[in-house]
């Protein structure tokens, strides 16, 4: 085994670029781990676990390399890779995609002089001051970035109001303004819907939806997962709504959002009755519409839902081999916080208690082994499972893992999860999924996959349900079709 630490001062990148370019060079022949990250607190104590020696003075703003590989030639291999990899344009990699890069600038505000949107995708303690000298500069903010401290948030949102500027996030996953897609993306047809999302993956599952039944979207904001807190107050939500409602090109404004804090719920609702603009609430939970539902109800006020062509019917791939029911335990997979949500919601309506590592109930939370003996859904891309790691949309395989372990466990029913589309996200999901499947073998529990995606998304949303499809699992385009069919599959027990 040998191994190089390289530490490159003050060279900054891109935290989710930089987790694509690990994941890149990790899954090379002969490279047994690497780390390719800014030297903060959290990836130096990574680097001190991967066994190598921290350097002392190394700061936030070094980028370090690191990497251990079976023989000279890997290493050599790993660190050319590394240097193409950090070569490519910005949102491409060395293998095409991308624009050429332009000018390189030391702060924020110089950045933007040309621009409307700055995305912060830097460690959430020190992301304040970069916030403020975009809105300094006039521009909207989207902090990509988690970990970011609740009374940061509340100072950035207050800040930026009162600059007549929108601040998405902190946590916000997923943006599309003007039709370009931020952080994690579907590429979906514009039309007359404006999305207010404190939900990344739901508003992902709703674009999809919509872009399935050809509809489309004006704008989605993202305002971050705590916005609709009680702490938070629904600041940019309010901010957001009121920016739709001028926008022509909006004709329906849709919020989507987890359980928010009920006060908060019911300013919005007061905020909504004031706008032109009609507003459709989809606040998720347990005895409110799913996001289908809610979906259905956004195309019939639009004129789509009904009439001579009947309702709208969802796309579904079905294996060649029916799906066949048998007795045991549920088991969700997600990389979606919301898609998990949103299922366990659907699931324990007939199935009773589920257990998470995000659960609908204090009393069934998972311990810390996330293992139960009954039904069960993880959400793998929880911040508790992110930490010093690619989010499993980017990195599938901690979840892959798993499921090799539950489709071999005779206690599985059935396994439910979801496969996420989009710029971002991992270049092939479908495929090691459906190698994990066709590993388990004939007689594993069957496999029903929520697959979130667009025709024009760059993974190809047919191509990856066929995947998926050839190798035995039942595909849905609606998650809670698929939780639904799950949890059919899911044979009752006598009591």
């Amino acid at each position: 085994m040998t191994s190089a630490l390289e530490l490159r001062r003050g060279m900054y990148r891109d935290s989710v670029r930089l987790m694509q370019v690990s994941r890149s060079v990790g899954a090379l022949d002969g490279v047994a781990r690497a780390l390719v990250s800014m030297a903060t607190e959290l990836n130096l104590e990574l680097l001190a676990g991967m066994g190598f020696d921290v350097p002392e003075d190394a700061g936030a703003n070094d980028l370090v390399i690191a990497i251990r590989a079976h023989d000279d030639d890997a290493l050599r291999r790993a660190r050319e890779h590394v240097e193409q990899e950090l070569a490519a344009p910005s949102g491409g990699s060395s293998r095409g995609g991308g624009t050429a890069l332009g000018p390189t600038f030391r702060t924020v505000g110089a950045a933007g002089q040309d621009a409307t949107v700055a995305l912060l995708s830097i460690p959430g303690p020190h992301v304040f001051a970069e916030a403020v000298d975009a809105l300094d500069s006039g521009l909207h903010v989207m902090v990509f970035s988690d970990n970011v401290p609740v009374e940061h948030e509340i100072r950035l949102k207050d800040y930026g109001r009162e600059r007549g500027l929108l601040v998405m996030g902190p946590d916000c996953g997923t943006a599309v303004v003007g039709g370009v897609g931020l952080g994690f993306a579907n590429v979906v047809r514009s039309g007359p819907v404006g999305i207010v999302a404190a939900s990344g993956t739901g508003s992902q599952q709703l674009m999809c939806l919509l872009h399935s039944a050809g509809a489309g979207i004006s704008h989605c904001l993202g305002v971050g997962g705590r916005d609709l807190s009680e702490a938070v107050g629904a600041r940019s939500t309010l901010q957001a709504m009121a920016m739709l409602d001028a926008d022509p090109a909006t004709g329906l404004i849709v919020v989507v959002s987890k359980p928010p804090a009920p006060s908060v719920a019911a300013e919005v609702a007061r905020h909504a009755a004031e706008l032109a603009t009609p507003v459709q609430l989809a606040f998720l939970g347990r005895g409110q519409d799913d996001l289908t539902t809610a979906t259905e109800k956004a195309l019939t006020l639009l004129g789509l839902n009904g009439g001579d062509s009947g309702p709208t019917v969802w796309p579904a791939w079905l294996p060649e081999c029916p799906l066949t029911r048998r007795g045991g335990v549920l088991r969700g997979l997600f990389c979606g916080g919301t898609l998990c949500d949103e299922a366990m919601a659907i699931a324990a309506e007939s199935l009773g208690p589920i257990a998470s590592n995000i659960p609908l109930e204090p009393g069934w939370a998972l311990p810390a082994n996330l293992h139960s003996e009954g039904h069960l859904m993880i959400d793998f891309g929880d911040d508790g499972l992110t930490a010093g790691r690619p989010h499993p949309m980017i990195d599938p395989s901690p979840r892959l893992e798993r499921l090799a372990a539950e489709l071999a466990r005779p206690r599985t029913a059935a396994v439910l999860l979801d496969v996420v589309l989009g710029h971002g996200a991992h270049a092939d999901p479908a495929a090691p999924v459906a190698e994990a499947i066709r590993t388990a073998g004939p007689g594993a529990p069957p496999v029903v996959v929520s697959l979130c995606g667009t025709d024009a998304d760059p993974q190809g949303l047919y191509a990856q349900a066929r995947v998926l499809a050839e190798a035995g699992a039942e595909v849905h385009l609606s998650n809670a079709a698929a939780t639904r069919r799950a949890v059919a599959l899911v044979e009752r027990q006598p009591s």
